[in-house]
C-alpha cells in the first residue's frame, strides 16, 4: 500500500516556484537586448516583458473573479522606467498572493467561464514558458523548472491545446528528442523549439 500519495500544490505555490525562477531572468536582460528577436516570432524581448506584465497583472483580477482587461496592445511598462525589472518581480509577488488566497482556485473566473485552476494554470504557463523565451533570447541559462509545475502544466496544454492553436496562441508541436526532458517535451507541445536560438 502506498503511504506516500503525490501531493498536490496549490497555484499559488506553483507560481511561487516560477516566480523564483523568473528572477534571475529578469534580472539579467540588459538594455540592450530589448529589441532582440524571441522564440515568440510576433514579440521581441520589450514587447514580450510587456506581455508578460499584462498576464501578471490581469490574472491578479481573475484570481479574485474581477474582469479583466487584455487589450490589443499591452500597455508600455518598460519604457522610460528604468526599475521595470523590480516591479515585475513586485507584480508577479502580488501574482503568487492573489492565487494563494483562500477560493481563488474555486469556481469559475473570467469572461469565458473556465475552471479558475485551469485560469491559474494559464498564469502559470506565461510566467513558465515566457520566462523560458526571455533566457534564449537573452543569451541566458534558464534555471530550470520544477517538477510540479512541469506536471501541473502538462496537464493544463493537454486541455488549452486544441483552442490555443486555432487562436495561434499554441503553435503546431514540434518533435522532441528521444532524450528530451519533460519540460522540453512540453516546450515542444507548445509549438517551440527547445533548442531555439
Amino acid at each position: 500500500m502506498d503511504t506516500n500519495p503525490v501531493r498536490t500544490y496549490g497555484i499559488g505555490e506553483l507560481l511561487g516556484m516560477a516566480r523564483e525562477r523568473a528572477v534571475p531572468v529578469v534580472r539579467g536582460i540588459s538594455d540592450a537586448a530589448l529589441r532582440a528577436p524571441t522564440p515568440c516570432a510576433e514579440y521581441d524581448v520589450k514587447d514580450l516583458v510587456n506581455h508578460v506584465f499584462q498576464v501578471v497583472v490581469q490574472f491578479q483580477r481573475l484570481a479574485a473573479k474581477e474582469t479583466s482587461d487584455f487589450g490589443e496592445t499591452p500597455p508600455d511598462q518598460v519604457g522610460g522606467s528604468p526599475r521595470w525589472r523590480e516591479r515585475l518581480m513586485d507584480e508577479a509577488d502580488r501574482l503568487v498572493s492573489a492565487w494563494s488566497a483562500p477560493g481563488a482556485e474555486e469556481g469559475t473566473t473570467g469572461g469565458m467561464n473556465m475552471p479558475a485552476r485551469l485560469v491559474g494554470s494559464m498564469a502559470l504557463l506565461d510566467l513558465t514558458v515566457h520566462v523560458w523565451d526571455l533566457a534564449r533570447a537573452t543569451g541566458q541559462e534558464y534555471p530550470g523548472v520544477d517538477e510540479a509545475v512541469v506536471a501541473e502544466l502538462s496537464g493544463a496544454v493537454d486541455e488549452l491545446a486544441p483552442t490555443a492553436r486555432k487562436m495561434g496562441v499554441f503553435g503546431e508541436p514540434v518533435p522532441a528528442a528521444e532524450d528530451a526532458s519533460p519540460f522540453e517535451r512540453l516546450l515542444a507541445r507548445t509549438g517551440r523549439d527547445p533548442h531555439w536560438g
